[in-house]
């Protein structure tokens, strides 16, 4: 029970996707990353390959290279993931790509296999109902960036095995982190808190009240947050924290409505770190 599983698919190789696989990996899994197609699978291999080298640098592993890239494989066959005891979804938050993603996967897998998706902020009980096997998906929402976030959420769904969220439990401290369990619910536990903070901190800047150093700062000095609320969207992503907090506005109401600001500064295209600016500029 203390261990990961022997083999780990991880969909979507994204910063988030290459994270997730990174952590199974260091834990000892094999891990099969399956991208859209054979370019995103090769630039999914190659980041993988960065932050190993990473890992490597920094010692936090004792496993070399070759057996760290010899345990991992990038595909864009989804039937390469027929031997995978856990699949975990970490594709954009869409519901729609996630459903059907996750239907996907649940067709070429052993019926024994379970399934996670990483979402922050969708339903697990509405995911599960794209499924044959509902039962056998969990919520893993890990944290950007993976490799430095202590944190892994574990969302029990309505129908979800509690063998299951036991599993998950052991999996997350197995990877070196640190479990939270919370039920289904809009947002959960951490994207609830963390994006209405972050909606707050948006509209006192859009108001004048403060720069955003500023804002930053008096969460960072008065609160000990590790950053500030709008440098962590910037790290996130403008664009994931407006289409959470329209998700969050529609089922939980008004308190969660996004910012004018925040959705123009999406669609001028500054979406934070990724783009180079949002609320802060960002040297590549």
């Amino acid at each position: 029970m203390s261990g990961v599983p022997a083999l780990v698919g991880v969909v979507g190789g994204g910063r988030m996707g290459v994270g997730i696989a990174h952590a199974f990996l260091l834990a000892g899994a094999s891990v099969t990353v399956l991208e859209r197609d054979p370019g995103a699978a090769a630039r999914a291999r190659e980041a993988l390959s960065i932050v190993i080298d990473t890992s490597i640098a920094r010692v936090t592993t004792t496993e070399s290279r070759k057996t760290l890239m010899g345990r991992l494989a990038t595909t864009a066959t989804a039937e390469d993931l027929a031997g995978a005891e856990l699949v975990v979804e970490a594709v954009p938050e869409d519901v729609t790509l996630k459903t059907q993603m996750l239907a996907q996967v649940e067709k070429v897998v052993g019926p024994e296999a379970w399934l996670a998706s990483n979402t922050s902020s969708l339903s697990i009980s509405f995911l599960a109902d794209s499924l044959d096997r509902p039962d056998r998906l969990c919520g893993l929402h890990f944290f950007n960036p993976v490799p430095s976030s202590t944190l892994v959420e574990i969302v029990r769904g309505e129908r979800s095995d509690p063998d299951l969220i036991t599993l998950a439990q052991h999996w997350v401290t197995a990877i070196g982190k640190t479990p939270v369990t919370v039920s289904d619910s809009p947002g959960f536990a951490s994207s609830r808190l963390g994006v209405v903070i972050a909606l707050e901190a948006i509209r006192m800047l859009e108001e004048g009240v403060a720069s955003a150093d500023d804002i930053d700062a008096a969460m960072v000095l008065g609160y000990k947050f590790p950053v500030g609320p709008l440098q962590l969207t910037d790290m996130v992503g403008l664009d994931v924290r407006l289409g959470i907090a329209e998700y969050l506005h529609d089922t939980l109401g008004e308190r969660f409505a996004p910012p004018r600001l925040l959705r123009s500064m999406v669609h001028a295209g500054k979406l934070g770190r990724k783009s180079g600016e949002g609320f802060f500029v960002w040297d590549a």
